[in-house]
């Protein structure tokens, strides 16, 4: 399918008609998930988020009980090669073993039909990630096939519908909320998103990845998933 050259170059984000408008914002928030080993205690990790002010969650990760994971969040990008440096390389943080193949990078990204475009793309995912009942999570990257970028528009989102329905109505039930990252040329294994699913337990989460794996999107578009990053949250705190 050719590329569409008109409005290639405008990539602010665009959101649902509002007031008359279309909502356009050129704003999004970067997330970053690290992964470490070698942590014995998490008390001196939290003491040092807790003095950064840093908006981030700290993770128990389920299977090495000498790991975390970091989340942290920024509008700006050089944050995380500034602040989040400068704290990661403080004696409580430098000491640990950094898991890089785990390391998940990416930005909020709108569909289009967004009802409050800077509530998705700012408000939204720290509100999840971040939201003390919440404190179960799994967090993965994938990338979908060539072959979905070659569907017409309206194959794609009748593919996307089916997709998100499922999610829509396991977070109606409070059983899992998730948070959706384009990392389009921010994944060093050029995966194309990061997902978050979030939630107060584990085994919701775990049938949702079960769910999705029958719709038409991951059993037939998509080329990877993973590696899974599965913790619980030992400290939360969202943007000030």
């Amino acid at each position: 399918m050719p590329v569409n050259m008109e409005g290639l170059t405008d990539i602010r984000e665009k959101g649902a008609v509002k007031d008359g408008e279309r909502q356009i914002l050129d704003r999004r928030l970067f997330m970053q998930l690290l992964a470490f080993g070698g942590c014995a205690d998490s008390a001196p990790l939290i003491e040092a988020l807790k003095k950064s002010a840093i908006a981030s969650v700290l993770y128990a990760d389920i299977n090495d009980p000498h790991g975390v994971g970091l989340l942290t969040m920024s509008e700006d990008p050089d944050f995380f090669v500034t602040g989040l440096r400068g704290l990661l390389n403080q004696k409580e943080f430098a000491g640990l073993v950094l898991k890089s193949e785990y390391t998940m990078f990416g930005r909020t990204y709108a569909l289009g039909h967004e009802e409050n475009l800077e509530d998705w793309l700012i408000g939204r995912s720290p509100r999840v990630a971040a939201n003390p009942a919440w404190q179960w999570a799994v967090w993965y990257p994938l990338r979908r096939s060539g072959s979905f970028a070659r569907l017409s528009p309206k194959e794609q989102v009748e593919i996307l519908m089916e997709h998100g329905a499922i999610g829509r109505a396991f977070g109606k039930a409070d059983l899992g909320h998730d948070i959706r990252l384009a990392s389009f040329g921010l994944d060093r294994n050029d995966n194309d998103f990061v997902i978050g699913l979030i939630g107060k337990e584990l085994y919701p989460l775990s049938a949702l990845v079960q769910t999705m794996r029958k719709t038409t999107q991951t059993s037939t578009y998509i080329d990877r998933m993973g590696p899974f990053f599965i913790g619980k949250a030992v400290w939360q705190a969202a943007p000030r």
